[in-house]
């Protein structure tokens, strides 16, 4: 009986493996709540084209700050010696006109210059973009907690406080009317008591003037609907 040979099948070449490389990403360590100003400091130039609007911002205990004064505004309270901005180099005026009030008081019309004093910080906030804004909060978050746990809310989450305070300015109305002012001290009050009688928080969103107001407004209603997703995303 022959024997047939099998035929010999040519095995194709090994192919060499192939190393593939992986891009690793090395994430910044934050530093400590007691260090993190000079580590802000760096960073925030970042943030803005307008850099040199930063010149407002208070360089010192700056999460802290932002952290108490936001807790005390969502509250209504205005903290200004723990304000994360410096204070306006124009005081408020107002031009005196010829009405008086039912109590003889002499009535006086806000001046615009008033209101043009609020304009660089609106800028400012203006210039620095919402997502970003948000991707630095969600890293700076274990700081802020720890900060805010300082203040007596060890199991509570600040972004909460934050979305209240962002609610306040969002659900805050523009009064129709011209918003006038009675100086029966040295302080001036506004002459309407109901405006008079809201929390200092409001009254301080009022002097900011319709315009910075509604800029404000917009910025803040797209800063929050990307920091509750970014929430829900964590």
């Amino acid at each position: 009986i022959e024997t047939i040979p099998e035929p010999e099948i040519e095995q194709p070449p090994e192919t060499p493996a192939v190393e593939h490389e992986v891009d690793l990403v090395v994430v910044e360590p934050l530093p400590s709540l007691d260090e993190s100003d000079l580590w802000l400091q760096e960073k925030l130039p970042t943030m803005t084209w307008r850099k040199e609007l930063l010149k407002l911002v208070i360089d010192d205990d700056m999460i802290r700050r932002f952290v108490v004064f936001t807790d005390n505004f969502a509250q209504g309270v205005l903290a200004y010696e723990h304000s994360p901005f410096v204070r306006p180099s124009t005081a408020f005026s107002a031009k005196e006109t010829k009405t008086v009030d039912n109590k003889h008081q002499q009535v006086w019309q806000w001046d615009e210059s008033s209101v043009r004093r609020f304009s660089l910080y609106v800028d400012l906030l203006r210039s620095m973009e919402s997502e970003r804004l948000v991707d630095w909060y969600m890293e700076l978050k274990p700081l802020i907690n720890q900060a805010y746990s300082e203040l007596g809310y060890p199991d509570d989450d600040f972004t909460l406080t934050l979305q209240d305070a962002i609610t306040r300015v969002l659900d805050m109305e523009i009064p129709k009317e011209s918003m006038e002012v009675i100086r029966p001290s040295v302080m001036y009050r506004y002459k309407n008591p109901q405006i008079e009688a809201m929390d200092d928080a409001d009254k301080l969103l009022l002097r900011l003037g319709k315009e910075n107001l509604l800029v404000i407004k917009s910025v803040l209603l797209e800063l929050n609907e990307k920091l509750a997703r970014a929430e829900s995303n964590s």
